[in-house]
């Protein structure tokens, strides 16, 4: 395995700990974080913040089920499961484009999908 997909194993083991300093350390300081429509981050600082979006509560439970890297482009798809505060679950599946400098993530598009309700875009 290449470096740079174990340091994405190592930031998703870290969001499945809540662990902030795991996953801020697979971070370069100057990081963004794109969510498409919802958010825009820039720094640690930022990043930081969201990692327990306050609608939320527990730990979420990702799983990746592949990984494929060209240069310094890691993409990454898979499933997350997370508790709301109101105690519904949300399940949702993801793709996440990671790019990387030096071993460290320099920039993630985040691209996420209900399952919920997918009969809505039928």
């Amino acid at each position: 395995m290449t470096t740079n997909k174990e340091i994405i194993e190592k930031y998703m083991d870290g969001f499945n700990k809540s662990d902030h300093d795991q996953i801020l350390s697979c971070l370069t300081d100057d990081v963004e974080w794109i969510l498409p429509g919802v958010f825009h981050l820039y720094g640690k600082d930022e990043y930081d913040k969201e990692i327990e979006n306050p609608a939320f509560e527990g730990k979420p439970i990702i799983q990746v089920t592949r990984m494929i890297e060209e240069n310094d482009v890691v993409i990454a798809e898979g499933t997350v499961r997370a508790k709301k505060k109101d105690a519904a679950f949300i399940n949702l599946v993801f793709c996440d484009v990671f790019e990387m400098r030096n071993g460290l993530i320099k920039k993630l598009a985040s691209y996420l999908m209900p399952l919920n309700n997918m009969n809505s875009i039928r």
